[in-house]
């Protein structure tokens, strides 16, 4: 796995003390920078980005003070939250050690300075810095886009070309499964477009009666039919300069489909009982849980409104095909909900583990939500058991679209080791315990597949 550099940052006004640190620390594989008073030290922050910063709380212009060393911990947290500070302080300066602590200092070291005593402060807080950033980059690799957990290729796939049609206006189709996450792609594709302030307005056409549809989507005038005491704005309306998203379309009923394809062909609106044509300038995202071809040939959805809403066309996995997904997808589930509903840290059994990466998921991600909230509160520890999760029958075969045996366990190599990694909450050394492997060995698979960035390629 590619290293955090190693990179210091000595605050100290003293020239002799700053000259002696700096030597001692120097070598190939640290940078050292310098600085004298807090303005050189939050410019060096900036330019350098330091994982350590070792400061003295004299700086001037109060050097007998603490008030602007306790202000330069400030500033440097602000600017870099992650930074580990060590703050340098007089063996009769304890209170003044305590408080840098609670403004987030990492740790403090008594003068006068033993270099050896001073190593191992030093190597245990760049030991946390390092584990911090590695955390993150693993995140970044198990959460490509916000609110898709996955370390499944083919999902992260998915994840890339709903960055590409958020660049553009383009009408796309999401095709998959009830239950994975086709809404929360939609919201995905309008929270990365340059529009993400605009409206996002969701309609789910299975769910409106046939009668209201009509005004659903395009409003209606005072008056226009019985019951219509004002005038009411449609979903299309309100979704200008945003993103309309079209749930369910293939439910939509045949007669509306001709109107829904007269909007999309013209961005422009009539509502009931009106005679004004409104402009409307958005983008549509539509996701259906059928086969709209098969409807095609059957008669039941518009081939022309087919390929209108088909300019780009995104197919979802279920989770069943994914891997190792739904064992990442409920570990991350359980912690907020055992977060929001116990308040208490809970982690699964290796039973429990096991009978989710072997059941089917037949329900998809809202499934395993329902299972997951379920045993948050019948679990009688804080650690879930497989019956917590109420599954009866789980499936222990999986189901591999590889032929290329290469392939097939790189893949297989990458998804295994991301799963450990989240399931561990990113310990190396439990990751690789659980893998059944030798730390070391863990780290080089890690950098064989180039891990820590492979979500930005």
């Amino acid at each position: 796995m590619e290293a955090l550099e190693k990179t210091i940052l000595i605050v100290e006004d003293d020239d002799g003390l700053q000259s002696q640190l700096k030597w001692h620390f120097d070598d190939f594989s640290t940078t050292i920078i310098t600085s004298g008073n807090l303005q050189e030290a939050i410019n060096a922050v900036r330019t350098y980005q330091p994982s350590i910063v070792l400061q003295d709380l004299g700086l001037p212009p109060d050097p007998e003070g603490v008030s602007e060393g306790f202000r330069c911990i400030k500033e440097i947290l602000a600017i870099a939250p992650k930074t580990k500070i060590i703050v340098l302080t007089g063996k009769n300066e304890h209170q003044n050690a305590l408080t840098s602590i609670k403004l987030g200092a990492y740790d403090f070291y008594y003068k006068p300075i033993d270099t050896e005593t001073l190593d191992h402060v030093v190597e245990r807080a760049f030991r946390i810095a390092q584990l911090e950033w590695e955390n993150n980059k693993t995140t970044e690799s198990v959460q490509p886009i916000k609110g898709v957990i996955t370390g499944n290729k083919q999902m992260r796939n998915v994840c890339r070309m709903i960055e590409k049609i958020a660049q553009t206006n383009v009408t796309a189709t999401l095709i998959g499964e009830s239950g994975t996450g086709k809404e929360v792609l939609a919201r995905a594709i309008h929270s990365h477009a340059p529009n993400k302030d605009k409206p996002f307005i969701a309609i789910n056409c299975a769910a409106v009666p046939e009668s209201l549809m009509e005004s659903e989507l395009f409003g209606h005038e005072k008056g226009s039919f019985t019951g219509a005491t004002s005038s009411t704005t449609g979903k299309v309306e309100q979704a200008h300069q945003g993103t309309l998203f079209l749930d369910e379309i293939g439910d939509m009923p045949l007669p509306l489909q001709a109107k829904l394809l007269r909007f999309l062909q013209e961005r422009s609106i009539v509502k009931i009982g009106g005679r004004k044509e409104i402009k409307v300038d958005l983008r549509v995202v539509c996701a259906t849980n059928k086969n709209l071809e098969e409807m095609v040939k059957e008669g039941t959805f518009r081939e022309d409104l087919f390929y209108r809403i088909c300019e780009i066309v995104v197919d979802i996995p279920p989770l069943r095909e994914r891997g190792n997904d739904a064992a990442l997808i409920a570990n991350h589930m359980l912690k907020r909900y055992a977060a929001e509903m116990s308040g208490k840290a809970m982690t699964f059994s290796e039973s429990a583990i096991q009978t989710i990466e072997h059941y089917s998921w037949p329900g998809n991600i809202r499934e395993v939500e329902n299972k997951v909230k379920r045993a948050v509160v019948l679990a009688e520890s804080n650690v879930v058991q497989t019956e917590d999760l109420g599954i009866d029958e789980p499936k222990a075969q999986k189901k591999f679209s590889l032929i290329n045996l290469k392939e097939a366990r790189k893949s297989a190599e990458v998804e295994a080791i991301l799963s450990a990694l989240e399931l561990s909450q990113y310990n190396v050394s439990a990751a690789a315990k659980m893998l059944g492997v030798t730390r070391p060995t863990l780290y080089d698979m890690m950098k064989k597949y180039n891990m820590t960035n492979e979500s930005n390629q």
